[in-house]
């Protein structure tokens, strides 16, 4: 189970960085968005999360589980969501100024001949 999170937490890393380098918006949007997603389940990794257990120390609990990851995490969603609003926001914006989607705002030589 551990390999698979690590696998899965590679592949989104990958392909969050594969589409940020990307010259349009919306695949750069879409890669920081999978970027935050293995962000969300790295924390949740080095978490230890127990199932079953309390989130908070009581005498008739056998154990705890550390609250800190899920706030973390539930933080980092919110945060994520508004970051991925306002990118959104900037690059409809960008395109109405521009005429184009492109990052660096230059049509390529390959997008003018097709």
């Amino acid at each position: 189970m551990d390999a698979l999170l690590a696998l899965v937490i590679g592949v989104l890393t990958a392909a969050g960085v594969f589409l940020a380098l990307r010259p349009r918006t919306f695949p750069v949007v879409l890669g920081l968005t999978f970027l935050s997603y293995a962000v969300n389940l790295f924390l949740f990794a080095m978490g230890r999360l127990a199932v079953g257990v309390p989130p908070i120390i009581s005498e008739a609990a056998a154990g705890y589980t550390d609250p800190l990851p899920q706030a973390l995490v539930l933080t980092a969603i919110v945060i994520s969501f508004g970051m991925t609003a306002f990118v959104i926001v900037l690059a409809l914006k960008a395109r109405a100024e521009l005429g184009n989607d492109h990052v660096d705002g230059l049509e390529h030589e390959t997008d003018r001949h097709a």
